[in-house]
C-alpha cells in the first residue's frame, strides 16, 4: 500500500546561523529569520534538530490537541521555583494545577478584588502626587511595584512592605539573568544562590503573615491545608508555588502595563477613543479597555518564547518531527505574522473590538493554549483593568524617556526605564 509522501524541514543553512552566531544576534532575530521559511521551520544546534513552530493550526495542534506528544522538559526557571506549578510536568504537575485551580477561576478571583482595589489606590494617590509637582517618574518602577503589592496583598492580607520590595526586585534582577534559549546562545549556568537566599525569605514571610489572620488568603491556606494532608506538599513544595504565584504573577501584569502605556504615549488618540466608548463602570468602556490590552498582548506577549519536548514522532503540516526534536513556538513572531494579523506591527485596539474577525484558533496565545496555558491569565487581565480603568481616565502620562527597544530574556520586556511625567484629567 502507497504510503502519504511527506514534506521536507524548511531550515536555515549552516551559514546563516554561524553568521548569526558570531555577529552577536539575538535569538529572536535567528527565530524571525526562520519563520520566513514557513510556518514549521528549522536550524540545527550541533545534532539537536530545533523546529520553530509559528503557523496558527500548528501551534494549535502543539499545544491544545497534543499536550502529551509535546511536553515540558525541565524549566528554565527551575533552579529558583523549584517544583512549583510553572516548572512541574507529568502527574505531578495535573495534581498541583487541580490544587490550585479554584482560586483562578472568575468567581475564585472575585475574592481578590478588594486586595487589588487597594493596591489601585494606592498607585492613584502616588500619581495625584507626582502630577501636582510635575515629578518625572519612573512609571514602570510604579508599575511593577503596583504588580508586587497586588500579588502580596492577595496572599498574605497586608500590603507590601519595603524589606519585601527590596527582595522582591533583588529576586527579579535573577529571573532577569536566565535567557530566552540558553543552547542558542551558548549561555552557561547562573549562579542562584543569593536569588534563593531572597525568595526564600519571602516564601517564609508570606507564610508568617497570613497566619495572623483569621481570614487567610486564598492560596496561603489552600497550600498549608495541602501540607497538613497530603505528603508531596513538603515545605520546600509550598515555598516553591508561594513563589511561582508572585513570579509569574507580577512579571505578566508589570511589563504588559510598561507597553501599553508606551504604545498610548505613542498612539493617544487610542486613550480618547477607549474612554470615549461609555461613561465610567460601562460595558463600553470596560470592554474598550479589554482591547487596549489585549493588543499590547498580542504585541508584546510576556512568555514569548515556549520550548516543548517532542516525546514521541509526530507530523506537523506534513513534516515528520522525530521523537526528542526541541520544538519552539513563539507568540511574539505568531502575533506578528501578516498572513494571521493585517498590518500586525500596528497598535490597533479595535481588531479586538470586531466580532466578525475573531483570531484564527492558535493565533492569539499570550498567555499560552491548551492544557498549560497560564493558571493566572484571567487574574492578571482583571487587575490589570481594574487599574486602567482608575488611572486612565484621571491621568495622561507624558513619556519623557522611552526605552530603545525591547529586551529579550524570559520575557519580552522595555531595555530600560520609562520616565513620564503625569498630568491630572480628572474626568
Amino acid at each position: 500500500m502507497a504510503t502519504a509522501a511527506h514534506s521536507v524541514l524548511p531550515e536555515l543553512d549552516a551559514g546563516a546561523f554561524a553568521r548569526w552566531r558570531s555577529g552577536g544576534g539575538r535569538v529572536v532575530d535567528l527565530l524571525g529569520e526562520a519563520r520566513e521559511l514557513g510556518p514549521v521551520a528549522g536550524f540545527r544546534l550541533g545534532d539537536r534538530q530545533v523546529v520553530l513552530v509559528t503557523g496558527a493550526s500548528q501551534v494549535q495542534q502543539v499545544l491544545a490537541k497534543s499536550p502529551d506528544t509535546y511536553v515540558k522538559r525541565g524549566h528554565r526557571l527551575k533552579p529558583l521555583l523549584g517544583e512549583g506549578l510553572l516548572c512541574a510536568a507529568g502527574e505531578q504537575w495535573r495534581r498541583q494545577r487541580k490544587l490550585l485551580q479554584s482560586q483562578f477561576t472568575g468567581r475564585g478571583i472575585k475574592v481578590y478584588e478588594p486586595q487589588i482595589r487597594a493596591a489601585v489606590a494606592a498607585v492613584a494617590e502616588r500619581w495625584r502626587a507626582a502630577a501636582a509637582a510635575g515629578e518625572v517618574r519612573e512609571i514602570d518602577a510604579d508599575l511593577r511595584y503596583f504588580s508586587l503589592d497586588v500579588i502580596w496583598r492577595s496572599l498574605t492580607a497586608h500590603p507590601l512592605d519595603p524589606e519585601t520590595h527590596r527582595r522582591l526586585v533583588s529576586a527579579g534582577d535573577g529571573f532577569a539573568a536566565i535567557p530566552a534559549f540558553a543552547p542558542a546562545t551558548g549561555d552557561t549556568a547562573i549562579d542562584f544562590r543569593e536569588t534563593n537566599e531572597h525568595v526564600d525569605r519571602v516564601a517564609e514571610r508570606a507564610i508568617a503573615l497570613a497566619g495572623e489572620t483569621d481570614e487567610q488568603p486564598g492560596v496561603v491556606r489552600v497550600l498549608l491545608q495541602a501540607a497538613a494532608e497530603l505528603p508531596e506538599y513538603t515545605e520546600r513544595l509550598v515555598r516553591d508555588e508561594l513563589m511561582t504565584v508572585v513570579v509569574a504573577g507580577y512579571e505578566t501584569t508589570a511589563t504588559a502595563l510598561s507597553w501599553l502605556f508606551l504604545l498610548l504615549d505613542a498612539h493617544p488618540e487610542q486613550r480618547d477613543l477607549a474612554l470615549a466608548a461609555g461613561p465610567a463602570g460601562s460595558d463600553g468602556r470596560s470592554a474598550a479597555i479589554r482591547a487596549l490590552i489585549d493588543e499590547t498582548l498580542r504585541l508584546y506577549p510576556v512568555a514569548w518564547l515556549m520550548p516543548r519536548y517532542a516525546a514521541a514522532p509526530d507530523t506537523l503540516d506534513g513534516i515528520p518531527i522525530e521523537a526528542g526534536t526541541t520544538v519552539l513556538l513563539s507568540p511574539y513572531l505568531t502575533h506578528r505574522d501578516p498572513e494571521l494579523w493585517p498590518d500586525p506591527e500596528e497598535f490597533r485596539p479595535q481588531r479586538f473590538l470586531d466580532a466578525e474577525r475573531r483570531p484564527a484558533p492558535g493565533a492569539y496565545l499570550p498567555f499560552g493554549l491548551g492544557p498549560r496555558a497560564c493558571l493566572g491569565a484571567q487574574f492578571a487581565v482583571r487587575e490589570m483593568a481594574m487599574l486602567l480603568e482608575e488611572v486612565l481616565p484621571a491621568f495622561r502620562a507624558e513619556v519623557r524617556e522611552a526605552p530603545a527597544g525591547a529586551g529579550y530574556g524570559l520575557t519580552v520586556h522595555p531595555d530600560g526605564p520609562v520616565r513620564a511625567v503625569l498630568h491630572a484629567t480628572g474626568e
